[in-house]
């Protein structure tokens, strides 16, 4: 699949989610807690996917989905929203939204990583 990076406003879950993706094979090369901090790590790091928190504290996943695909066209197809929030929360802002998809907290892994990218990266 490639280098992923992970953005979340906690700090304890990225540590959780880099151990748990590292271990299940996967090279995360970078992790952010804000948008401004997300984008420049993007384009510092060019990572091929990236896991979006929806809630980064005051700021929205949604809208740094948006900066993601509009400054670095090629992650279109490869930014990856997830919460510990229940997708129906937010579905009809998860379907407007150009991610691939969404995951879980509770799920995330490499293989539903590369499932929910299948013909993309995977």
């Amino acid at each position: 699949m490639g280098r992923l990076m992970i953005v979340d406003d906690n700090e304890r879950f990225l540590a959780v989610a880099r151990d748990r993706l590292t271990s299940d094979g996967l090279e995360v090369v970078g992790t952010a807690t804000t948008q401004a901090e997300a984008l420049d790590k993007a384009e510092e790091l060019h990572p091929d996917v990236i896991l979006v928190d929806i809630s980064l504290g005051t700021e929205s996943g949604f809208e740094l989905t948006r900066r993601f695909v509009e400054d670095f066209p090629d992650l279109h197809p490869r930014v990856v929203l997830i919460s510990t929030r229940d997708p129906e929360d937010f579905a009809d802002l998860i379907a407007l939204s150009p991610a691939a998809g969404f995951l879980p907290k509770n799920l995330l892994s490499a293989s539903a990583v590369c499932d929910l990218l299948r013909g993309n990266d995977c």
